[in-house]
């Protein structure tokens, strides 16, 4: 197998970066100047390949947990690092207005957001409109919103949720139909 010599310098390069980094640590003196790193700046950050400009909220070296921290899915399920960052909505899909029963709304749905560097084109060959995001069609039922957002976080997802809109119910009769009113009357034309 074939590795240019420059390929093999740089991935060494890497490698001994990474393990420098692993390997320090930050311990402050009692009479220094240097504060104690918070927990915020434990964070170990993720490689960023500039080449791809893919970025990676998730942290691919062992950061210390405890144990009741949700740990991200993406370390060890293989996902691409383009699906890492994206960003999902959560909300309660509405009714259609082709039926009179509520059943389709008893879910929360997610699906991913659209992506806005111009992934999509028109096919030459019948005029549809073509994508090139593997992620648009796709959408997952909860039955609670609760459910929906730890899935969200367990994957390491960024997701905000959409409430759905309540429905205004005005109490009215049969008779209601008949009672006078001191405005104009509508006029109803059938054709």
């Amino acid at each position: 197998m074939f590795r240019p010599a420059a390929l093999t310098a740089r991935s060494v390069a890497l490698r001994a970066s990474y393990a420098t980094k692993a390997t320090t640590s930050v311990v402050p003196r009692a009479h220094s100047k240097i504060a104690a790193p918070s927990a915020e700046d434990t964070h170990v950050p993720a490689p960023v390949d500039t080449a791809t400009s893919c970025y990676s909220p998730i942290s691919k070296h062992p950061v210390n947990r405890s144990e009741n921290d949700i740990l991200d899915a993406a370390v060890v399920s293989g996902a691409p690092i383009e699906l890492q960052a994206r960003t999902v909505r959560i909300y309660k899909p509405a009714k259609p207005a082709t039926q009179s029963g509520n059943w389709n709304g008893r879910q929360w749905k997610m699906d991913w957001d659209v992506l806005p560097r111009g992934h999509r084109w028109e096919n030459p060959l019948m005029g549809w409109q073509s994508s090139g995001d593997f992620m648009q069609g796709t959408h997952i039922f909860f039955k609670t919103k609760e459910d929906a957002i730890h899935f969200a976080e367990k994957q390491g997802y960024e997701w905000f949720v959409q409430e759905p809109n309540t429905r205004q119910f005005k109490s009215k009769s049969y008779a209601s139909n008949f009672e006078h009113s001191p405005k104009k009357l509508k006029m109803i034309f059938t054709k």
